[in-house]
């Protein structure tokens, strides 16, 4: 049910969810489903399914030719420097700046949205599973602390999430890239097969593969196959991406144990001392800035990697004055992104007389392959992937060219030539100095303390990134393409991926992490973490679908907990 305002008067579940996004999601449905009594706090507004409100505009109906005005860019001055999320189609699921503020020491591009479903209904949905290279990664390496868990723990978490939430791809075999239970692929276009067919015969442990994405390609658990619209952005009408309105929360809500409270923002977690664990949480109320509590015998923390790392950094008491998990000195510590925007482009020639049909939300994916086997690089460590795909220009190119008459007429109409390109995803090391700190001289809207961001990038990124073109560009002109240009933004900051990972990690022992292998506070059993803040390590594959198996695994061990009377 959603939210009543004659709740009952001891405001007591057996289990709290704060946050509502792709985490959040997950742990309503896992929880409920399991007969527990749940209720999800979100700081923001209500949106049920269905209530997007640009979603079947055509771009003639949008104000300004979709377009911000500079008096309305005053007010998300660093939301939009991604430049692309802050327009009139999607700016309604993005926060004001002014209102929600924060500080940078070096920049972080620290991208938000406050409203039931969180960034679950603007992510970019690619879906892939973390390898046990990726988990072992940092004991091989002496880097940062080893995972608690390895492939085999998390697998068929993994195969169950995918299950309900319905993720298309192709298998491929390979280790560094696990196969998972799949949906028909989108399909390759021509340009891609070709290049698929090259690559693959003239570079070995090269793959190009389809995006494993969180889009349906066939009706699925009730919901409708993609339409190819390629408008996810602004919500889908349809279902046909996985989020928490058209998933996780109506199965959530289904089972009648479901209460949802928006514009809840919840300031800190009550600790008590003498048991040792949490009672419940302080809860603003976003409109009428009311303080109240709530209390159940467990916390699932799922508001996003910073939000869950300020909520635990802001439950100060006299055994944690750092904050609730600050024990081993690591909360707030090892920030992470993907670091991307570096590869290359060029022209494919032929195929003149070939086109596709729709607009897929989903392009082409080429798995790591640095460092792999006895692939070593001298320069970094680990990998990265390739997001991308091939289509044709169109009538955009003529803006350039001079002409007129019936010539320009027949350039305009007839589409341009094909273009394919390569852009890497690359992973980030965990860097203890790379951090968020609590900022109690700058305030938000509701009087409380902000975020200040000190990350950057370092060698390792920087090399990684000259590999990242270099490799694009070889791979281009093994396929015969002309006029190849070297991508390399010079304002690539982390945050941009909008991947922030790692400030609460999970580690072997609670000296070296905030998490045990559960993702248990270890400082505090009864609380869960298991959005980014979780993050170990950061893999180079965009990390939706760990956060899904993640909660979903923890959620089960909470329940079995719960009945062995051990939380």
């Amino acid at each position: 049910m959603y939210f009543n305002s004659d709740l009952k008067a001891e405001n007591t579940y057996d289990a709290i969810v704060v946050g509502s996004g792709i985490s959040g999601g997950w742990a309503a449905k896992e929880l409920t489903e399991k007969g527990l009594k749940v209720l999800v706090l979100e700081r923001g507004r209500m949106v049920k399914h269905g209530e997007y409100p640009t979603a079947a505009l055509a771009p003639w109906e949008l104000p300004n030719r979709n377009r911000m005005t500079q008096e309305e860019i005053k007010d998300y001055p660093k939301q939009n420097r991604t430049g692309y999320t802050i327009t009139p189609a999607t700016k309604h699921w993005f926060i004001k700046d002014t209102e929600s503020p924060y500080t940078e020491v070096k920049r972080f591009d620290w991208i938000r949205g406050y409203h039931v479903g969180g960034r679950s209904l603007m992510w970019g949905r690619h879906s892939y599973r973390h390898s046990d290279i990726d988990f072992s990664a940092n004991a091989q390496e002496g880097v940062g602390t080893d995972w608690p868990i390895r492939y085999k723990d998390i697998a068929p978490w993994y195969d169950y999430t995918e299950t309900f939430a319905g993720i298309s791809g192709l298998k491929e075999g390979l280790e560094q890239f696990p196969d998972g239970k799949f949906l028909p692929a989108i399909e390759f276009n021509c340009v891609e097969k070709k290049v698929r067919e090259t690559v693959g015969a003239k570079f070995p442990g090269r793959v190009l593969s389809a995006g494993r994405v969180a889009n349906l390609t066939q009706n699925h658990n009730g919901r409708t196959k993609c339409q190819f619209r390629n408008l996810c952005s602004r919500g889908c009408p349809y279902g046909a991406y996985f989020s928490s309105q058209s998933s996780t929360l109506p199965a959530a809500e289904k089972t009648g144990n479901l209460t949802i409270r928006p514009n809840s923002i919840v300031n800190a977690i009550l600790y008590d001392a003498k048991a040792k664990k949490a009672s419940g949480v302080r809860v603003l109320d976003a409109e009428s800035k009311e303080s109240m509590e709530f209390h159940a015998k467990i916390i699932f923390l799922c508001a996003s990697t910073v939000n869950s790392t300020w909520i635990l950094m802001n439950s100060t008491s006299d055994q944690y004055p750092d904050g609730l998990g600050s024990s081993s000195g690591e909360l707030g510590h090892n920030l992470m992104d993907h670091h991307f925007r570096a590869g290359a482009s060029g022209e494919i020639p032929g195929f003149e007389d070939m086109y596709y049909f729709g607009r897929r939300p989903g392009g082409t994916y080429m798995p790591r392959f640095r460092n792999i086997g006895k692939d070593k690089q001298k320069d970094f460590t680990r990998g990265y992937g390739y997001q991308g795909g091939a289509s044709r220009t169109g009538w955009q190119r003529n803006v350039k060219e001079l002409g007129f008459g019936e010539d320009l007429k027949d350039n305009i109409g007839a589409p341009g030539p094909w273009v394919m390109g390569f852009g890497g995803f690359g992973e980030t090391l965990p860097y203890h100095e790379n951090k968020m700190m609590l900022n109690k001289d700058l305030l938000d809207k509701w009087g409380q303390s902000t975020v200040t961001f000190d990350c950057e990038f370092k060698e390792n990124e920087m090399n990684m990134r000259k590999d990242m073109i270099t490799s694009a560009a070889e791979m281009l002109d093994a396929s015969g393409a002309k006029n190849i240009r070297l991508n390399d933004p010079k304002d690539n900051t982390p945050g941009l991926g909008i991947h922030e990972m790692g400030t609460a990690r999970m580690g072997t022992n609670p000296k070296n992490s905030v998490l045990n292998a559960h993702n248990q506070v270890w400082d505090c059993t009864n609380i869960y973490v298991t959005d980014g803040a979780c993050m170990t390590s950061a893999a180079c594959v965009n990390p939706s679908l760990t956060y899904m198996a993640l909660t979903a695994r923890a959620a089960d061990h909470a329940v079995k907990e719960l009945k062995k009377m051990n939380l």
